[in-house]
């Protein structure tokens, strides 16, 4: 049995720094202009992968290292001198004392989501056999980024534009793939699988509105853990809103949450 304990959170939260650093890492390699980046500092992952980006910030804070003044004061640099906000994606893990020391430096909370996980395990037959999920080709990239873009700006329009750029780095991002489900061979819903040291990450999911409620996302899920235990994963993680449709989809194939992560923004006042 696995437990919700520091070590745990080491793996999940490591996965997803790696995840975001190769995104930003991508995005520089197409897009050399747009001066995204990562680093590490005490411990944490800092991306920068544009000003308005929402995966500018960090992971991991607190978790490997203290997070001392000089430690944030260097983060707080990382971030400044790319006209960005300074973010931390923090679990509780990391301690009182270092909700303690934001608090004191002016951070405020701005965002809550919970990590989930689950053993991987040998896959079940496909449970709704009138859907159909695969892995996207390398000329799919816009027909994903399409459906995802359909299913998250119905709820989150802010990222419109992020989300429509995501697939082609996505594609393009080590250790991810990028699965499209399809329900009478019209495509519904979108998901991102991201491998790091044996974890899962389960990332990207959205369906699109006409679509939901149909079984895609739990057939989405079946088919990224299935390519998760062929690959050899022990672990498999994902974050949602609290108390969202994709938490519940999640805990109906076994996720249970490991912690409730608290995003941090530095105030400008």
């Amino acid at each position: 049995m696995t437990f919700a304990d520091l070590d745990l959170a080491r793996r999940l939260e490591r996965a997803e720094g790696f995840a975001g650093a190769q995104f930003a890492a991508a995005r520089s390699r197409l897009l050399p202009e747009s001066g995204s980046t990562w680093t590490e500092c005490a411990g944490a992952t800092l991306i920068f992968d544009g000003v308005d980006a929402p995966t500018t910030q960090t992971f991991g804070l607190g978790l490997f290292a203290e997070a001392t003044a000089d430690a944030l004061d260097e983060m707080e640099r990382f971030f400044a001198t790319r006209g960005a906000e300074t973010m931390h994606e923090v679990c509780p893990l990391a301690g009182v004392a270092t909700l303690d020391r934001l608090c004191g430096r002016g951070y405020r909370p701005m965002e809550i989501s919970n990590v989930l996980y689950r053993a991987v395990e040998p896959p079940a037959a496909a449970r709704a056999p009138h859907i159909r999920v695969r892995i996207i080709g390398p000329d799919e990239a816009g027909l994903w980024s399409e459906v995802s873009a359909r299913g998250w700006t119905h709820e989150h329009p802010e990222f419109e534009d992020f989300v429509r750029q995501s697939g082609v780095l996505l594609a393009a991002r080590e250790q991810s793939r990028c699965f499209l489900a399809e329900i009478d061979d019209v495509p519904g819903a979108a998901g991102a699988l991201v491998i790091h040291e044996g974890v899962a990450l389960f990332g990207g999911a959205a369906t699109v509105p006409e679509l939901r409620r149909r079984g895609l996302q739990a057939s989405l899920l079946e088919a990224r853990m299935r390519h998760a235990f062929e690959q050899g994963c022990d672990l498999a993680m994902m974050v949602a809103e609290a108390g969202s449709h994709s938490q519940r989809n999640a805990e109906r194939l076994g996720f249970r949450v490991a912690y409730t992560r608290i995003k941090w923004r530095l105030s400008s006042d």
